[in-house]
């Protein structure tokens, strides 16, 4: 008998906060894909992850709107250990303030090589969240602290420009 998540989160947790180690695992997921498959297939992966595992999420942030997005990231970094967040919602737009990000703290504390694209992958797995959701998602900054803004898709949205994530690393 498996538990089925109830509140906003996509899995059912019985502590209130995960595991910092889990970051571990995922920067070294990260950089196996890289190496094996490349860019691309990393990108793709990401996207995947985003609309397929993620598509309860994203099914309540279609019918809920930005106030299911702001509730979802509120709960989301109250699980995460030492994040340091504010997310902010308005009319247009749900920003999320990362002042201080728990996994590339954890992955500096542990002395990890964090893979320098580590901060990309909150766009590639948020943008493709947003879209199934009928939003836009933009990212700026990285390295410890950036901005995630979610909005109401537009025409006239412009593309993201990778080069306003900074890369990660020590």
């Amino acid at each position: 008998m498996s538990a089925q998540p109830t509140g906003e989160l996509p899995y059912v947790d019985t502590k209130p906060q995960g595991s910092a180690d889990f970051y571990f695992a995922t920067n070294a997921t990260f950089r196996f894909i890289l190496q094996r498959l490349g860019r691309a297939g990393w990108v793709s992966y990401l996207e995947e992850l985003g609309r397929a595992y993620f598509a309860p999420v994203n099914d309540r942030w279609r019918a809920g709107g930005l106030p299911a997005v702001a509730r979802y990231w509120r709960a989301f970094f109250a699980a995460e250990p030492g994040a340091k967040v504010e997310v902010a919602e308005t009319p247009d737009r749900v920003e999320v303030v990362v002042h201080g990000c728990p996994a590339i703290k954890h992955l500096r504390a542990g002395g990890r090589e964090i893979v320098r694209e580590y901060c990309q992958h909150c766009y590639f797995l948020g943008n493709a969240r947003a879209e199934a959701a009928g939003l836009t998602m933009r990212l700026a900054g990285g390295n410890g602290s950036c901005r995630h803004t979610f909005a109401v898709a537009t025409g006239s949205t412009t593309p993201q420009d990778i080069n306003q994530i900074k890369e990660a690393g020590l």
